[in-house]
């Protein structure tokens, strides 16, 4: 039997570790054949260039695009998915897959689910159904209306697509992949990595041994003028506290730039002892260290996702998260440094949380193989009432 070609798009750092535990398991199944096209940031140096991650963890990249329009606003976002529309099309045609997979919400993935529905090759789409804020909602619910198959993290995401008018014999609740790195990781947590040795970064060298923040703050696009306002609250609340800290540098979205400056004036100008930046490192030493750390802060959903199987203390800041389903581990809190302060105090006098298996039981990745094996092929679908 001729195997099915599965072609996965992957477009930054989140989007690998949401789909890794996925690409190994269509990577051993017998019937399948995986095929891996990095585009957008993760072929790009100043956001950790995630390809090389990808490589080193015995993956083959298919097909190389490169879209990424300098900028981090509005247009430059709007151009680089319209550059990946462009290309991706002919990356298609030339690897001519059975089926196309493409991740969560972020802006560029659109470019994927059209060119797929376009060309008439079944779309599958891991994430959706999904409430958060900013442009990602938009960006998920469109992917929904242009995918054949949708591989949910959530039960209340999976209710969310069949509302949708999205076929239920198409909707399966298999949990989100990320989550599978997140059981290994507490299966077996291992010894305190030292980051420092490992990846380098910059700053002071702090000493994690007696507990530590992990901060991972990113821009949000609706708001995206106010991001060095919004990442300096986090700078002085967390710089008040004095506490061990690293800081891991934002996504490529409309704003990081603000996001970027703010941290560098903040550096330059109040020289913080207790704080050490990383532009990134590989899924599994990143949850080992938010494993081990006293709490989470910023706005990532690894905070809401990954830490709330881990049951890491979280501190959620603003609106990007706005709406997503969450776990006992996570305090809300705005934009303000006080407030952040507070919130970050009070999480680490309760210190950790008994893990739930909200966005999956760790089994993701082995259950997505499996379907793509077996689903029918499909490109044209109506709606269900």
């Amino acid at each position: 039997m001729t195997k099915r070609k599965i072609c996965v798009v992957i477009t930054a750092r989140p989007s690998y570790s949401r789909i890794r535990t996925a690409l190994k398991a269509i990577q051993a199944h017998p019937d399948l054949e995986l095929q891996i096209v990095a585009a957008a940031s993760a072929l790009l140096d100043r956001y950790g260039r995630v390809v090389r991650y990808i490589q080193a963890d015995g993956f083959h990249i298919d097909a190389q695009v490169y879209m990424v329009l300098e900028g981090e606003n509005l247009v430059s976002s709007a151009k680089t998915t319209g550059i990946g529309l462009m290309e991706l099309p002919t990356v298609f045609d030339n690897l001519s897959p059975d089926i196309v997979i493409t991740i969560a919400d972020r802006y560029e993935t659109i470019a994927t689910a059209i060119a797929a529905a376009y060309m008439n090759i079944p779309l599958a789409h891991i994430q959706g159904g999904e409430v958060t804020g900013s442009i990602d909602e938009k960006v998920r619910h469109a992917i929904t209306k242009l995918a054949d198959y949708h591989m949910v993290s959530t039960e209340k995401s999976r209710e969310r697509v069949i509302r949708m008018g999205e076929d239920p014999d198409y909707v399966f609740f298999t949990g989100c992949p990320s989550v599978d790195i997140a059981a290994a990781v507490l299966k077996d947590p291992g010894e305190r990595i030292d980051p420092f040795q490992k990846y380098g970064g910059v700053g002071e060298t702090v000493d994690i041994s007696d507990g530590y923040l992990v901060v991972m703050q990113h821009p949000v696009t609706t708001e995206y003028g106010m991001a060095r306002k919004h990442i300096t609250e986090t700078l002085y609340a967390v710089n008040e506290l004095g506490l061990p800290t690293l800081w891991f540098w934002p996504n490529v979205d409309a704003g990081s730039d603000g996001t970027s400056e703010g941290i560098r004036a903040f550096r330059e100008n109040e020289h913080p002892k207790n704080i050490h930046f990383f532009k990134e490192i590989p899924p599994d030493d990143f949850l080992r260290l938010a494993y081990h750390s006293a709490c989470i802060v910023g706005n990532s959903s690894v905070a809401i996702r990954e830490c709330s199987f881990l049951g890491v203390p979280a501190v959620n800041i603003g609106s990007r998260e706005a709406g997503r389903e969450r776990g006992p581990n996570t305090a809300d809190v705005g934009y303000d440094r006080k407030e952040i302060e507070q919130a970050i105090s009070n999480q680490l006098k309760h210190g950790h949380y008994e893990g739930v298996t909200l966005y999956g039981d760790g089994h993701a990745g082995e259950r997505i193989a499996d379907l793509l094996a077996r689903v029918p092929l499909r490109f044209k679908k109506q709606l269900t009432y």
